[in-house]
């Protein structure tokens, strides 16, 4: 895949790596902060679908439904995970809110 083209939308990547790094170290004390070979890098403390089109820019959506951000997400979580050479991924945590995964190798 190339990089020309790629949107990473409201992903700030250099925080992203920030919050990798930071989630290693954690690991790295106490291997049970990952919880199910996941830890949460980010919550956006919210599951409104209009916040979390407002929250990473999601404003190119084909419709304003929550399959239309979902996909979007998933496409996102795609491409930073390419740039940032880690598994990354969105999804909702207990609480219903939108957080930002990494998986833990």
């Amino acid at each position: 895949m190339s990089i020309e083209g790629v949107k990473i939308y409201g992903v700030c990547m250099e925080r992203l790596d920030h919050q990798i790094k930071l989630a290693k170290a954690r690991l790295a004390s106490n291997p049970a902060a990952a919880k199910n070979g996941i830890m949460v890098l980010e919550s956006y403390n919210t599951g409104d679908m209009d916040d979390i089109i407002d929250i990473l820019e999601l404003y190119d959506l084909p419709d304003d439904t929550m399959d239309a951000v979902l996909n979007k997400l998933e496409e996102v979580a795609m491409s930073v995970s390419i740039l940032a050479r880690e598994t990354i991924n969105f999804d909702f945590c207990e609480k219903g809110y939108l957080c930002l995964y990494l998986k833990v190798k």
